[in-house]
């Protein structure tokens, strides 16, 4: 086939492609460990409220009315209005529906976002700084352009018990003329790293000094669907774009993704979506729309969808100390989204070897260097960590957990 440039870029492999490769061969694999995709826990709880909400909706026909008609661009406008006033309730950020834009999953957002901030514009060219890595797998190849990100390395807090934790490396970060946009992600997605206010507070100044736009990717971000462990205080301004998604909350066949934002934004946004796919989808803003009209979801993330997550994470914890018993694993500090981030020093292999030994045992995760994008080349911590998900059953978790001790000890 002869592809366009443009189509010869989508051509290649990735790591996000070896992501959901890895994922569907753990779907039809009923022996495989899958602890490397990204699927948001199945909790009974939660899919009974989802379940009582359809029978809901489809009794008075809004389902079927949802299934069989467009919404606009931005999406419908009814969760719109529900959103801005659910905002303001919570945080009193002041905005409207028409700050508000719908997406096919925040995916489809952060590529619309990128290319229209980073890239070639007339003479220049201008990328996406990205302040602290490791960063979200699906970033790297959403660029129309190569060479979109530019990305810095982290700070690196020892803590006690074997914890550790990334910091923002301010005093080397340089946001240039040729910065487009800033993006980072709350909690972060491998690592599980939150941000501290003092850093967002940081960010959000250099943005605003450099007239460049702070985009932040809330997908597992508080209010919802608030899987994080520790407070923070959520913000939004006229430069800053805030990302949400319904996936994380139980519901990625939606695929929904919210983007908050200055009215300029939403506008670039919605016209995107209405030449490439005419309008968002619209069964997922019709079901979390009435749970917002009923006020449940507030409930349903705060004492349902949090707690689960954070006692089942610190259980997965206890269960890798006890089983690798080895100082020389380190471990992120957890402090949100649904991954283990795990630093295994001094390893005489690199992850991406030993991800090819884990799979011939029967276990998949994500090797590390797949997370570092806007670097020239992979150092060694890159290469020393790689990402699992803690959302398995515990079956599968404290299975995985053993592999990966017995094959950890052929390599160290």
């Amino acid at each position: 086939m002869n592809f366009s440039d443009f189509g010869k870029r989508f051509n290649r492999y990735s790591g996000i492609s070896h992501l959901m490769d890895d994922l569907s061969a753990g779907l039809l694999d009923d022996d495989m460990v899958m602890l490397g995709g990204g699927n948001p826990a199945s909790i009974p709880q939660v899919q009974d409220v989802f379940q009582r909400t359809l029978d809901g909706l489809q009794d008075r026909g809004d389902l079927v009315k949802a299934l069989v008609n467009y919404d606009a661009s931005q999406g419908n406008q009814a969760f719109l209005e529900s959103l801005a006033d659910y905002f303001n309730t919570q945080y009193g950020w002041g905005i409207s529906r028409r700050n508000i834009a719908l997406t096919h999953g925040s995916q489809s957002a952060f590529f619309a976002l990128f290319n229209s901030f980073a890239g070639t514009s007339g003479s220049s060219r201008r990328h996406v700084l990205l302040p602290i890595t490791p960063e979200y797998i699906g970033y790297t190849d959403l660029g129309i352009e190569d060479h979109l990100f530019v990305s810095q390395k982290p700070q690196i807090e020892t803590l006690a018990d074997q914890f550790f934790k990334y910091h923002i490396d301010f005093d080397h970060l340089e946001v240039t003329s040729e910065t487009g946009v800033i993006c980072v992600s709350r909690p972060t997605n491998p690592s599980g790293n939150v941000l501290t206010d003092d850093e967002c507070l940081h960010l959000d100044q250099l943005a605003q000094k450099n007239n460049v736009p702070l985009l932040v990717d809330n997908a597992y971000g508080t209010p919802f669907p608030h899987i994080i462990f520790n407070e923070v205080t959520p913000f939004w301004n006229d430069n800053t774009i805030v990302c949400l998604s319904l996936s994380k909350l139980g519901l990625p066949g939606v695929r929904t993704g919210i983007v908050i934002a200055n009215e300029d934004v939403v506008w670039q946004i919605s016209n995107m979506t209405a030449i490439t796919s005419l309008a968002p989808g619209g069964v997922g803003p019709v079901l979390v729309n009435e749970l917002l009209q009923k006020q449940q979801l507030t409930t349903l993330c705060d004492d349902v969808i949090r707690p689960f997550y954070q006692h089942r994470c610190n259980k997965v914890v206890e269960w890798l100390k006890q089983s690798i018993n080895d100082e020389r694993l380190h471990i992120h500090l957890p402090e949100g989204a649904i991954f283990l981030w795990l630093w295994f020093e001094g390893l005489s292999i690199t992850t991406t070897e030993l991800y090819d030994e884990l799979k011939k045992e029967g276990l998949l995760v994500v090797p590390g260097k797949y997370f570092f994008p806007g670097q020239e080349s992979q150092d060694e911590h890159a290469e020393s960590c790689i990402r699992m998900n803690y959302v398995q059953s515990e079956e599968d978790l404290q299975k995985g957990i053993n592999i990966l001790s017995r094959t950890l000890k052929r390599f160290w």
